[in-house]
């Protein structure tokens, strides 16, 4: 076990990313560094894509000033035993809360290791040791230098990548823009020895958070808890919604289940109201306090800092997620022959076609409807400045995002549950082999 810890230790030395989150020298693109007299968003797009990758993968804008020198995350994460709090935080609990591991990451005789059982998952020390490998998907650890943590700060990726799963349960080859429907954001943050900075942000009891973040449970998170204070809805459920797909976008307008603004807002937003990194950002509607009473009192339509790592990266960002396409459906998932019939359904009698829109399968345009428009309570929409519903991009739906439901809260367990509800809201009468055959086309897109 021991020479486990030091395999995993020592191949640290080469791994490609530095504690601060940045890459090392010799893992940079090659010309990331060229002085060519261009600024970096005139260089080629390829290049852009590159540092978006960089940066969605593996940059922390900052703010582990707040996961760990404020909320002390890291703490939990280290144990006692390395001068932080309670047991510490095992690879088999970190997988357990929806964490992800990037064999990638793993030097080969790890792997081996690993695979050999010789190294023990269910020891926090081996944590420390795939951190300090930049192995867990979407967390950076920062050492201390005594063998535990001075700080951690979190990625892009922590809720929009996961792993295929290629070498074990959690552990595989990363799939970037991907939800991480496994992911138990509330579980996680519920670990950090100071929650008081959310308690005073909300004027609740730390208690009341923690219930709060208890209740999302896996793949499913609540960003606009932080803007207006509505930690669950009218009859008591959770106003968590699911975690979005970043793949696909490439050419949709608004981002996210309720609009809000495009991909490269929805960057800027997530970075620093969020993630607390450093960085400025400017949306003058959450000044309305009767909407956004808790962005208002915060000032969070008008974040200002000195030192800016997020903006920078913006451009890059947005390239790289537009490059990402929606996986294909795998092979077997659907019937062939079924989902052609379906074709004729969906663009047919059942009229899905009318607004999700081939070959983007939503709205070119203002891709935005009211809750009554689709059927549904305005409850999530009215939290948005606009107060309606984006009309959802269909590709991936088998391959990615079937885990935790369908719509924006998982309020549909399953496709034929969505094609029923549209069939009794639209009054279409749909006969059942219509329905069975649409079901499979949506799978198959």
């Amino acid at each position: 076990m021991r020479s486990a810890l030091l395999l995993l230790s020592a191949a640290t030395l080469i791994c490609g990313c530095q504690k601060d989150g940045t890459l090392s020298p010799d893992a940079r693109p090659a010309d990331a560094h060229r002085d060519d007299g261009r600024r970096d968003d005139d260089r080629g797009r390829d290049d852009l894509a590159e540092q978006g990758r960089q940066t969605f993968r593996f940059d922390t804008f900052g703010d582990e000033d707040f996961w760990g020198g404020t909320l002390r995350l890291h703490e939990a994460i280290e144990g006692a035993a390395h001068g932080g709090k309670g047991p510490g935080v095992s690879p088999a609990t970190a997988l357990a809360v929806g964490l992800k591991v990037d064999v990638d990451a793993l030097p080969l005789a790890v792997q081996n290791a690993i695979a050999a059982g010789q190294v023990d998952l269910n020891s926090p020390d081996t944590t420390l040791a795939l951190l300090d490998l930049n192995a867990v998907v979407g967390v950076t650890g920062f050492k201390d230098g005594n063998g535990g943590l001075k700080s951690i700060g979190i990625q892009c990726a922590l809720c929009h990548s996961t792993v295929d799963n290629s070498f074990a349960p959690g552990i595989g080859h990363r799939l970037d823009g991907w939800p991480a429907r496994d992911l138990n954001v509330g579980a996680i943050i519920g670990l950090s020895p100071n929650l008081q900075p959310f308690a005073d942000e909300l004027g609740v009891s730390t208690d009341t958070v923690r219930a709060v973040l208890a209740s999302w449970g896996p793949g499913k998170f609540d960003a606009e808890l932080a803007l207006d204070g509505k930690a669950f809805q009218p009859d008591g459920r959770s106003a968590s919604v699911l975690i979005p797909a970043a793949f696909g976008l490439a050419g949709v307008n608004l981002n996210t289940s309720t609009g809000f603004g495009s991909t490269t807002y929805w960057n800027a937003f997530v970075a620093n109201l969020e993630m607390h990194g450093k960085g400025n950002f400017v949306d003058s509607r959450l000044d309305d306090a009767s909407k956004f009473p808790i962005a208002a009192k915060n000032g969070f339509g008008h974040v200002k800092s000195e030192i800016d790592l997020i903006t920078p990266k913006l451009a890059g960002l947005h390239e790289y997620q537009l490059s990402l396409p929606a996986p294909r459906a795998p092979e077997g998932s659907f019937d062939k022959a079924a989902a052609k019939r379906g074709k004729a359904v969906f663009e047919g009698v059942a009229k899905c076609a009318q607004c999700h829109i081939a070959p983007l399968y939503t709205e070119p345009g203002w891709n935005m409807h009211t809750g009554a428009e689709i059927g549904i309570d305005d409850f999530q929409a009215s939290r948005s400045p606009d107060g309606r519903y984006r009309t959802t991009p269909l590709r991936g739906l088998a391959a990615a995002r079937s885990k935790g439901g369908y719509y924006h809260d998982g309020r549909f367990a399953t496709l034929p549950a969505v094609v029923e509800h549209y069939d009794q809201t639209f009054a279409l009468g749909l006969a059942p082999a219509q329905k069975t055959d649409l079901v499979q086309f949506l799978k198959s897109l």
